[in-house]
């Protein structure tokens, strides 16, 4: 495998489950509703970074958001220079655009929660006619339409490998990814005056000092924080 894509089962389960292999381009999709969360994406980012596969952010169901570009703003913050589309998967300029970032020869994944419109996306990418289902309007929130992974040939001759929606994500080798994602804050914590600093309110924080100096969100640092603690590396 030239590439591997694979998540931890669960909160204390060490087995392995395996998404995709030999992939070039991830597709890491959301929507412009209830269900975006930067948290969510980041993780989504370092698995991207530490498998070595190029990141795409796709904002679905722009069509039906009063502002789309709030949200694409608030995606491009997350990593430097991260490619983030709003998309109506419906419109055949959205679904070019997002195509031409798998190319024929390229291999892209297809990655994100159920309901976000992945299966659309698919079928407008492969000329498909796979059924969808609608989401839950107070959350947004929606039912497996996949629930098999299968690879297929996109109208401009790269392929696409779709996945069952992924409520839970936990990383099984982050540091490299989580390094790349965070890089700002893994700079600013190697200037704090303890190595084992946990940027709350220990003197010497660089990082407590940049969120008082209105440079670092401190919601950034707290996603952060979450995650380093998920994965057992808090206080390293």
């Amino acid at each position: 495998r030239r590439t591997e894509l694979s998540r931890r089962a669960g909160v204390g389960d060490t087995r392995l489950q395996l998404i995709a292999a030999n992939v070039d381009v991830m597709f890491i999709t959301s929507s412009c509703n209830a269900d975006f969360k930067a948290a969510r994406l980041e993780r989504y980012l370092a698995l991207a970074q530490g498998a070595r596969c190029y990141p795409v952010v796709i904002l679905t169901k722009a069509d039906r958001c009063d502002d789309p570009e709030r949200f694409r703003k608030t995606a491009e913050k997350l990593a430097p220079n991260l490619v983030v589309l709003t998309v109506n998967a419906h419109d055949a300029s959205d679904l070019a655009e997002v195509a031409k970032w798998c190319p024929k020869g390229q291999t892209g994944v297809l990655l994100g929660s159920s309901g976000v419109g992945k299966t659309t996306l698919m079928n407008g990418l492969t000329a498909g006619t796979e059924a969808t289902q609608s989401i839950r309007e107070d959350d947004a929130k929606g039912r497996h339409t996949t629930t098999a992974r299968t690879l297929r040939v996109m109208t401009n001759g790269g392929l696409l490998v779709d996945t069952p929606g992924i409520r839970s994500l936990r990383l099984t080798e982050p540091e490299d990814g989580l390094e790349t994602v965070f890089s700002d804050l893994q700079d600013l914590a190697a200037q704090c005056k303890f190595n084992n600093c946990r940027h709350e309110s220990e003197p010497g924080c660089a990082v407590r000092a940049a969120c008082d100096a209105g440079t670092l969100a401190p919601e950034r640092v707290e996603r952060w924080r979450k995650l380093l603690r998920d994965e057992g590396r808090e206080g390293e």
